[in-house]
């Protein structure tokens, strides 16, 4: 007879989960004790945010739902942040989490918290397990809700008694829920139209977000754009859905994004976006379009996202990969060749009007380096902060991966992230690029990367402030700079030293290619740390 544990374990090992990131405690013991008797691999984060964060690189770079483990009471509480930055960025998540005694619940005892309660803001679905014989079923549909429709978190809360309790695995059959069913295909109607405003068009422009990547759908984008010469911009969590050397690519939109991009999504007259939320950072004034009368085509798995920031005349629901393959069977006629040619003159004349302090490293021009040096199929991981925006603006897509978190914003997110990709991709080039801030955030991570050989290459922008709110005040606030100085601490060399990590130190953009082929050729995990000026930029 098995246990409640050991069913969990089970219907892990039938979703083909091979690693599980999590820390563990009294109410999930049970559980860890089922996967120290079975192949799934346990990686010990040092604080349960991370874990989740782990899980979220897995999963991004594998596109399937990885799992995050943490105990009752505290153990879950510090897991919402991550299980909230999955939710913001639709990354499919299964949190599991231990919990006191069925007979116990409601009574404010020893780690007691009500994490379904507190989670419902955050994620697609969650349970609280209160019979054994239904955990097959659970987690076969905590999975499909994962995976499905717009992708997301879903938490599964087990009492310590029910994984203690006998039980048997009883395989669920297939999943059916009444209340969810994600519309796939795309309305053929709704496609017409697409096509028939597409036909009509003079200046289209395509906007692709995160949606497209998550979908896989990159192929069928490509293909759809370099079939019509249609142009694209794309959101911060579309980077990547296109290389950056694409000719019909203008760079991303928004407040930190390419004028010629913006420029673009001014001038537009039809806007086709394509598995994007098109929030305040994307399109800061969406009511310009709207009094242009701009054409939007909205095309998204989620129906409450549609209209929800822009309004939209063309809504089409569907999931991207699966819509643009109908899009591809629908040829047309169309000549977009002076509207391709103005955009890119506008390109081609754009000259940056910001200059950075000479005697520091150059963030912009790094990124740039770095990248361009990484492999052809390497995983960037971005932090938040300015790190993120630099990252976004100068990194040189080829064939691998961008990450980072542009819904919620969680800084330290970058480092664990980074290591989740590594533990899916163990041979594959990986790099984190953040802040001396978001660093001392994850820094407690360092020994499970070298503890688990989760050997990845990170680079902290350091200028001793908290860079993004420092310049914030700097222009809002009359350079009055609150809680914004790190300070001296730490001394980075010896924290490499301390942990048998590689250290490469940069001051300047003197030497910079050859410092940076030197520290990614280096074996094993490697810290570059880059002094930048604690201001964003000096304008001339």
């Amino acid at each position: 007879m098995m246990t409640g544990a050991d069913v969990m374990v089970k219907c892990l090992e039938k979703k083909d989960i091979h690693t599980v990131f999590g820390y563990p405690g009294v109410a999930i013991c049970p559980f860890f004790d089922s996967l120290y008797r079975s192949d799934i691999d346990v990686v010990l984060v040092r604080a349960e945010q991370n874990g989740g964060h782990m899980a979220s690189g897995y999963a991004r770079v594998t596109r399937k739902p990885a799992v995050a483990v943490a105990t009752s009471g505290p153990g879950a509480t510090n897991l919402i942040t991550a299980i909230a930055t999955a939710y913001a960025d639709s990354i499919p998540l299964i949190a599991i989490t231990g919990q006191v005694e069925t007979s116990l619940l409601g009574r404010d005892v020893f780690q007691e918290a009500d994490i379904t309660g507190a989670c419902e803001p955050f994620v697609k679905y969650s349970y609280l397990v209160r019979d054994p014989a239904d955990i097959p079923r659970i987690f076969e549909e905590a999975f499909y809700i994962a995976s499905t429709g717009r992708r997301g978190p879903v938490l599964i809360d087990v009492p310590v008694d029910i994984q203690n309790k006998a039980s048997e695995y009883v395989p669920a059959e297939r999943v059916s829920l009444r209340g969810y069913k994600p519309t796939v295909k795309g309305n053929d109607l709704q496609i017409n139209k697409v096509i028939e405003t597409l036909t009509k068009a003079k200046r289209p422009l395509i906007c692709t977000g995160g949606g497209t990547i998550l979908a896989n759908a990159e192929d069928e984008m490509k293909q759809f754009i370099d079939r019509h010469n249609i142009p694209a911009v794309s959101t911060m969590m579309g980077i990547g859905a296109l290389p950056s050397d694409d000719p019909h690519y203008m760079g991303m939109l928004g407040t930190n994004g390419k004028p010629y991009a913006n420029y673009a999504v001014a001038e537009c007259d039809v806007l086709m976006l394509v598995g994007a939320r098109v929030a305040d950072r994307a399109v800061v004034k969406p009511y310009k379009l709207e009094r242009r009368n701009t054409t939007i085509i909205h095309i998204d798995v989620d129906p409450a996202e549609i209209g929800k920031n822009l309004g939209t005349t063309i809504p089409l629901v569907g999931d991207i990969k699966v819509v643009m393959q109908k899009l591809l069977e629908r040829d047309f006629e169309s000549d977009y060749s002076e509207w391709t040619g103005t955009l890119e003159q506008k390109k081609a004349d754009y000259v940056p009007n910001h200059h950075f302090n000479p005697d520091f490293v150059d963030p912009c021009l790094f990124v740039k380096t770095l990248s361009s040096m990484m492999e052809d199929d390497a995983v960037y991981v971005a932090d938040v902060g300015q790190n993120q925006l630099w990252s976004a603006d100068n990194y040189v897509m080829k064939h691998g991966r961008f990450l980072t978190t542009g819904g919620f914003g969680t800084m330290s997110y970058s480092i664990p992230a980074a290591m989740g990709a590594r533990a899916a991709f163990p041979d594959k080039q990986v790099i984190a690029v953040c802040g001396d801030g978001s660093f001392q955030m994850a820094m407690m991570e360092l020994s499970t990367m070298q503890h688990y050989g989760l050997h990845i290459k990170f680079v902290i922008m350091h200028n001793g402030y908290l860079g993004l709110v420092r310049e914030y005040q700097h222009h809002n606030y009359d350079d009055r700079y609150s809680g914004t100085n790190l300070g001296e601490w730490p001394d980075f060399a010896k924290l490499a030293d301390a942990y048998g990590i590689g250290y490469f130190h940069l001051t300047s953009n003197s030497g910079m290619e050859d410092t940076i082929r030197e520290f990614l050729a280096a074996e094993g995990s490697g810290m570059m740390v880059c002094e930048v000026y604690p201001y964003d930029l000096v304008k001339e």
